[in-house]
């Protein structure tokens, strides 16, 4: 072969040469775009699911209230914070403490006791279920509240109930100072229904109660409530209780009014 054809085959050799290597970045370049797409696609769908986890059915919920929400206020969620430190109420309900358990109807919930109420011991029963009307949860809230009302309705509830005053007065009144509407409402209930049991045995407690009711007066809300409360109050307590009421509440004459 002459030198010009050698020329000739050498510039073929770099032009295959020069082509491969165009190639080659290329396809780097192909590869590099391609990642990069699977990446931002990627991501978007991890955005997505992000995006879907923030919309719970407890957020869906609060948006969009059920009916059922109403009979069932404020149901305890067995998945959050609160239930891994329960309340003292709450954990000995959960253990069996409490002989009574919550039956669930279409239009209004009832109690299911495991033995017949009368034969109980208040001891320390009704000390318990007054100590659960300060709970916020639902079953506890009307776990406490319908246990404590069904308790004192049994045959022989005063003799088992005068001896515990002392103690459940207390418990009484952490219901009555607490913020929660709500519990006060269960507080001031419990508190009546308590006087029609006990009678004028409650006069001499009276006083560590009345308080919390003359603080609430200055709700208007509360002012036909605690109002009707206080004559019932009079009515069980006797003469007696008048004077009380009347040491601690000055404007309960006009009230009546």
């Amino acid at each position: 072969m002459n030198r010009g054809g050698e020329r000739e085959a050498m510039q073929k050799s770099e032009g295959s040469g020069g082509t491969q290597l165009k190639n080659r970045a290329r396809g780097d370049y192909d590869q590099r775009t391609s990642s990069s797409t699977q990446i931002k696609h990627r991501n978007a769908v991890q955005g997505s699911k992000s995006s879907l986890s923030t919309s719970s059915p407890e957020s869906a919920r609060k948006l969009h209230p059920r009916p059922s929400d109403k009979l069932n206020p404020k149901t305890i969620n067995p998945f959050g914070e609160q239930s891994r430190v329960p309340s003292a109420f709450a954990a000995i309900y959960s253990k069996g403490g409490i002989p009574c358990r919550l039956v669930h109807g279409s239009v209004k919930h009832r109690l299911q006791w495991e033995c017949p109420p009368e034969s109980l011991s208040f001891d320390p029963l009704l000390i318990t279920l007054a100590e659960g009307l300060r709970e916020t949860k639902h079953p506890y809230t009307f776990v406490s509240k319908e246990g404590f009302r069904e308790l004192l309705l049994v045959r022989g509830a005063s003799e088992k109930a005068v001896p515990l005053l002392p103690r459940l007065i207390p418990v009484l009144k952490a219901a009555l100072v607490h913020l929660d509407d709500e519990v006060f409402e269960r507080g001031l209930n419990a508190l009546v229904q308590l006087s029609v049991v006990v009678g004028p045995s409650l006069n001499d407690h009276l006083k560590h109660l009345l308080t919390s009711l003359s603080k609430r007066l200055m709700d208007k809300k509360f002012k036909e409530p605690i109002t009707s409360a206080l004559q019932k109050l009079e009515q069980h307590g006797g003469s007696g209780s008048l004077s009380i009421i009347k040491s601690k509440i000055p404007t309960y004459c006009s009230m009546c009014c």
